[in-house]
């Protein structure tokens, strides 16, 4: 009897299935679609385990799919454009398209082992011109809709790398590449009128049913839908042109607590004023030296520059309040100004504290404890809540006013029926902006001629490609700026409207402009148009969409912006404005790490294969154990796939990171599960082995046996549509151990030996495939109906629980009457409505009652 041997029988089936071209995707009206789809990753020129999981799951999806007779789509390409290629580039003195296509090269030949259902025919590199071409046209055709602009904004531009950093890419003031102190420059630049969509994303997202509700609502607070009060002070002897400062606040409640305005360095106002005034000029100059997120103004020192200016108040006119420039205020939020009431705000607080400015409360809590004490006596700011009572002391409504929400609402009414402004909703989400002064993205397809201005490219014209070379010398990419602008023969060009020498855009688009339609593109990717609509029609939307949590506010958010803009310009139907029906993010895959110590009490960390028994193989000495951390190659704590594959067989690898956890949650990589995984399905093959070489009669164990098959079947089916990954195996393994020890005659032996292949089939396609043939299996395993379950069969021996979470009923399962209660827990857990009530989370409590029913305690 063969030994199961992963290295001979991968390659062999991986052959079979790209000769049958089984995972070639056509449209096929006959049959039910599903496209399925894992966020395509960046060639970095090595997968890790991460990938590992990720395609995994989609491809036992797609699998489970196919085998349920969907016509099912499940496409790879690579998000390939973007500065790590450059980096490389200045580093290595090489060029970014060599680096980048052969970094694909080798992530293809480490994912083809994994023996995933790709259809490798659609497969696309972002940079490729034929792909980034159909993107220029997108870009031409947005701009002629009025989704595309061009103005002057305020950016964070690195002075060494000559480039525009995204708020992400400043680290405490400093470009994350070069290290140099940012600047915040006014520079002219494209933009997305994404902000024009902000109400209809906000309110879509109560129809994504199938999205994590903690994505949704990450998605909703970018959005950030507020209802505020837009009024403007009276400036007092401002300069020419400037008698008004126009405020936007969320909290008018607090208003009669003002005691200072305050406006962005990049305000009119403060550069009007620093022009005669060297003081504020070199505070504005170091405030715009600073980065620009959010999390890193709230961190920085709070610091204000008096202009000696003043303002009424706009219900008292001898009540005037100090303007001041502030570090903390941004342009391109509201209005670049505030008022601030220190009493109710701790950042005004330390900031009014700070320059000796006056404290008046306007609220105090409902019934303060002996402790409080009101801000301007010492204490804290009181941050009136908007739904709980609070008393409000001074403000436009008194104790009628029973919330912060009805304080707010009494204030706004209160101050239009003044003539003091207007109540107003307004988002935080701001227009996107995709000009990048790089090399290794997008060309934007424009012209600027002097006489004609921004003319757009002929389409007949695209693809604007990326020049390879400037002459036949190679491009220096060690020389800091955009090379775009040092090559003339690719800069300089005619115009396409009147013909006159002119010179093309040299900015680049944002790298996320690539991920935000290449879904699309997947439908018909040699397409000589964007999408082909016949196919966008059938295979939109993507059913099951699966990626990190990481990308759950900028690239979603985009997607569905870019899915809009799309069917505006006639590239997508009205059905996929919300291209991703369901989403699901995984969780990482970790492992333990292990440090030393040096002689300066620093970490030194050891790759996993040189520690053996908590002790360094080389020396003995003793290492620290720090478990289930990311994986990271600084910690050394990573796991090579392809190491895993040549030493175990893909199946190992694909069966472990789909058994220990929820696929929502981590999974940490232990060298002892990846050996009892590999055991098991040895095992898996020596049982089925020597059931199909066995002759045993019929007897009186033959329908015990095909009740537990049936029960399986269920079992399994449930778990892999719920993604309940895990309990599916968990499943797998208790029926393999039923079928090991089973005395059933032979022919039930095999059918139920059958059945435990295909049900395997999606998690371990190569072995399944191996073990199908070795029980006569008709055609390829991966290719046959999926097993169903007999009903009648099942009603006697199962027992329907119901499921409560909080003490509220929200589901039920169907389980075997003997079922052991760990199996009933994991079943429970993977059901759908837990897995979304959990969001991710642990249970604090489980409790079943045998026969009855489940609590789920969150």
């Amino acid at each position: 009897m063969s030994r199961y041997s992963a290295a001979e029988i991968e390659e062999k089936w991986q052959q079979a299935w790209d000769k049958a071209g089984l995972f070639r995707a056509k449209r096929a009206e006959d049959k039910p679609k599903y496209y399925v789809l894992e966020m395509f990753p960046y060639p970095s020129g090595r997968i890790h385990m991460g990938h590992v999981r990720n395609y995994t799951m989609g491809d036992v999806i797609a699998r489970y799919k196919l085998a349920t007779g969907h016509n099912v789509l499940h496409p790879m390409g690579w998000d390939a454009f973007g500065m790590p290629a450059e980096n490389a580039a200045m580093a290595s003195g090489g060029h970014p398209k060599d680096w980048t296509y052969g970094n694909i090269d080798d992530m293809r030949a480490q994912m083809k082992p994994l023996g995933l259902s790709i259809d490798w025919s659609r497969e696309f590199a972002t940079c490729d011109p034929e792909y980034y071409g159909q993107q220029q046209a997108l870009f031409l055709d947005m701009l002629e809709q009025g989704l595309v602009y061009r103005k002057n904004a305020v950016v964070n531009w690195d002075p060494v790398d000559m480039t525009v950093l995204a708020n992400e890419q400043v680290e405490n003031g400093r470009g994350w590449r070069s290290g140099a102190l940012v600047e915040r420059r006014e520079l002219t630049q494209w933009f997305f009128r994404i902000s024009d969509f902000a109400e209809e994303l906000l309110e879509a997202l109560d129809g994504l049913d199938d999205w994590p509700a903690k994505v949704k609502l990450m998605q909703a607070n970018w959005i950030g839908r507020s209802r505020g009060l837009q009024f403007a002070f009276s400036l007092i002897d401002g300069p020419e042109g400037h008698d008004r400062i126009e405020v936007y606040t969320t909290r008018p409640d607090t208003l009669m607590g003002a005691s200072f305005v305050g406006i962005s360095p990049d305000h009119p106002l403060a550069r009007q004023l620093e022009k005669d005034n060297a003081d504020l000029a070199a505070f504005n100059a170091e405030c715009r030296r600073m980065g620009t997120s959010e999390e890193e103004l709230e961190k920085a020192e709070k610091k204000g520059f008096d202009t000696g200016l003043r303002v009424r108040h706009p219900f008292d006119t001898s009540w005037e309040l100090p303007v001041y420039v502030a570090n903390f205020i941004l342009m391109d939020y509201g209005t670049g100004a505030i008022f601030g009431c220190p009493a109710h705000d701790q950042r005004d607080l330390d900031f009014a504290r700070k320059y000796d400015l006056p404290v008046t409360s306007t609220y105090a809590p409902q019934t303060p404890d002996e402790a409080f004490t009101l801000p301007e006596d010492g204490g804290a700011a009181f941050v009136p809540p908007k739904t709980e009572k609070v008393h409000y002391v001074k403000g436009f409504a008194g104790d009628e006013v029973q919330s912060g929400e009805q304080a707010i609402d009494a204030a706004i009414a209160f101050c239009e029926n003044n003539g003091v402004g207007q109540g107003v909703t307004k988002f935080r989400l701001r227009d996107w902006g995709l000009s990048r002064q790089r090399y290794w993205g997008c060309p934007i397809p424009v012209v600027h001629c002097d006489t004609c201005g921004v003319v757009p490219e002929k389409k007949e014209n695209l693809p604007i490609e990326l020049p390879y070379d400037e002459d036949g010398t190679p491009i220096d990419f060690s020389v800091p700026g955009n090379p775009l602008d040092r090559h003339p023969t690719w800069r300089d060009c005619a115009c396409p409207s009147c013909g006159a020498a002119a010179r093309r855009e040299t900015d680049t688009m944002d790298t996320f402009v690539d991920s935000s339609w290449y879904f699309a593109r997947f439908t018909a990717p040699r397409s000589a148009t964007p999408t082909d609509m016949a196919e966008a029609e059938y295979w939109m939307n993507v059913d099951q969409y699966i990626g990190g949590i990481e990308h759950a506010i900028l690239h979603l958010l985009y997607s569905r912006f870019f899915a809009r803009a799309m069917h505006a310009t006639g590239h997508l139907p009205q059905k996929a404005i919300e291209p991703f029906n369901a989403l699901f993010t995984q969780g990482m895959v970790t492992h333990e790490i292990y440090q030393t110590r040096d002689e300066n009490d620093r970490p030194v960390y050891h790759l996993p294969e040189d520690v053996e028994d908590a002790k360094l193989k080389a020396t003995g000495a003793p290492v620290e154990i720090i478990p289930s951390a990311k994986m990271s190659k600084s910690k050394k704590n990573v796991v090579d796939p392809v190491s895993i594959i040549g030493a175990y067989g893909a199946d190992t690898a694909r069966w472990f990171v789909l058994s220990d956890s929820p696929p929502e949650r981590d999974v940490e990589w232990t060298a002892a599960g990846a050996e009892a995984a590999h055991k098991h399905l040895s095992r898996v093959h020596r049982v089925v082995s020597e059931i199909a070489a066995s002759d045993t009669p019929a007897n009186d164990q033959d329908d015990a046996l095909l009740r537990e098959m049936h029960k399986a079947i269920h079992d399994v089916t449930g778990g892999v549509e719920s993604f309940g990954f895990n309990a599916a195996i968990a499943r797998l393994y208790a029926f393999a151990n039923t079928l090991a020890k089973s005395k059933a005659g032979t022919q039930a032996r095999k059918q139920a030996a059958r059945a435990l292949v295909q049900l395997m089939s999606p998690m371990t396609p190569h072995l399944s495939e191996d073990l199908w043939q070795t029980l006569g299996g008709e055609g390829l395993a991966a290719a046959a109906a999926w097993p169903q379950p007999d009903e009648a069969i099942l009603v006697d021996e199962t027992v329907t629980l119901p499921i409560q979470i909080n003490g509220k009923r929200r589901a039920e399962i169907s389980v075997p009457k003997d079922m052991d209660k760990s199996e009933v827990e994991k079943l429970a857990l993977a059901h759908d409505a837990v897995t979304k009530a959990l969001d991710g989370a642990q249970p604090k409590k489980i409790i079943v009652v045998p026969g009855r029913i489940v609590n789920v305690v969150i």
